[in-house]
């Protein structure tokens, strides 16, 4: 059945899967495949990563996604962020998206940290102009101190994590996108970051938020997904389903 997006969607989804194929041998190098493929010696296996996957996001909504390694949560978040093409179905997004999906993306290890700024924040589609402006800004958020002119791969993961998070909210997107940056930096950078979510939400942003801890997503999120290989396991109030999900963990 088609569905259709309501006035006050920020994401919708309709019936999406993905599924890849996986060579069902280990081919070691591109020249083996390469023969192998012209002499059709092949034979694939298809593993579907999301399965019919029905979800409609409010405007000004923290919304999370839990679920074990494994069972689609990054897949779906390339979906939204229109990395990825799905199988099949429908993906509606209104505004623009920032996304935050893995630990170190949009940044080179090579560059300092001001370098990787103008880097990160240009791939996001901003100016030039634009991030001269909130280049100070985004130095005092990430709380990098002298570091800021030294190589990214002297960081820490909690440095890196500062470093993505200050530059994908420096400017308010429609829709911010985080896969498990929350999940590295002390305590106190993460308060920082919740608070800037939830001014976010209160100018009517939309925050996903993928994560780990069961305890952050009751505090932060009003809604929430299970993901269970690839399918929807719960759909509704966060604590609910965080409550569902720690049951069948520990039983």
């Amino acid at each position: 059945m088609t569905r259709e997006p309501q006035p006050d969607s920020a994401i919708f989804l309709n019936n999406i899967s993905v599924r890849y194929r996986i060579p069902t041998e280990a081919i070691h190098t591109f020249k083996e495949y390469m023969i192998k493929l012209l002499k059709r010696e092949i034979d694939h296996k298809s593993f579907s990563a999301l399965k019919e996957i029905n979800l409609d996001i409010k405007r000004g909504e923290i919304f999370g996604i839990i679920g074990r390694n494994g069972a689609g949560k990054s897949t779906l978040m390339k979906v939204i962020s229109k990395v990825l093409i799905p199988t099949d179905g429908r993906v509606w997004v209104k505004g623009h998206v920032s996304p935050l999906l893995q630990l170190g993306a949009g940044f080179h290890p090579e560059l300092t940290g001001r370098e990787n700024i103008y880097l990160n924040a240009t791939l996001l589609g901003h100016s030039h102009a634009e991030i001269e402006n909130k280049l100070d800004e985004i130095i005092e958020f990430a709380e990098i101190g002298n570091f800021m002119e030294a190589p990214l791969r002297t960081y820490s993961s909690g440095m890196q994590s500062r470093l993505g998070f200050a530059v994908a909210t420096a400017w308010q997107p429609d829709i911010l996108i985080l896969d498990e940056v929350l999940s590295v930096g002390d305590a106190a950078f993460q308060k920082k970051c919740i608070h800037r979510m939830g001014k976010f939400r209160d100018s009517g942003a939309t925050v996903l938020m993928v994560s780990h801890s069961i305890d952050q997503v009751r505090e932060i999120c009003e809604r929430a997904l299970w993901l269970n290989k690839g399918q929807i396991e719960s759909l509704g109030a966060a604590d609910e389903v965080c409550t569902k999900y720690q049951n069948a963990m520990t039983s």
